[in-house]
């Protein structure tokens, strides 16, 4: 079973797997600080300053009285909150992380119908008379030298 297992972890997909999965985490790690940083700032401002991630309800008052200025005040107070605004930078940030990933399955997908359509394209032929491997241009058999029929 050892020796399965290794065959397995060492089997190519399995890295490559582990390379994607790294890799989409750093992305997603871009994605998280485009969203809080560049997007979701000047998106704020221009609906009159609001800060996203600190859209929040209170929904039990913490040690202290509402209202609180900012989320970290509220969580400082140990209230219960509903982070709306949190939640929304997330679903911006899964956004575009997903509209990442399919732009790169669509570029894969285009590459490998690219090269089945030019391996569809056959480059040889059986001779008609000698069954021999051809090639399809070939106008006479290089085996049996027969006249071949078309070209």
């Amino acid at each position: 079973m050892l020796r399965e297992f290794k065959e397995f972890a060492m089997h190519g997909n399995v890295v490559d797997m582990a390379v994607g999965i790294i890799i989409g985490g750093a992305f997603g790690t871009i994605a998280k600080s485009l969203v809080s940083d560049v997007l979701m700032p000047p998106i704020g401002l221009l609906l009159g300053g609001v800060d996203f991630a600190n859209l929040f309800v209170v929904i039990k008052a913490g040690k202290t009285a509402a209202p609180y200025p900012t989320l970290a005040d509220a969580q400082a107070a140990g209230a219960v909150t509903l982070n709306y605004g949190a939640f929304f930078n997330t679903v911006t940030g899964f956004l575009i992380v997903a509209f990442a990933v399919f732009l790169v399955v669509k570029s894969i997908n285009a590459l490998r119908r690219k090269q089945e359509e030019t391996a569809a394209e056959a480059t040889t032929k059986e001779c008609e008379f000698c069954a021999s491997e051809i090639s399809v241009k070939a106008t006479r058999c290089p085996h049996c030298t027969s006249q071949l029929g078309g070209a």
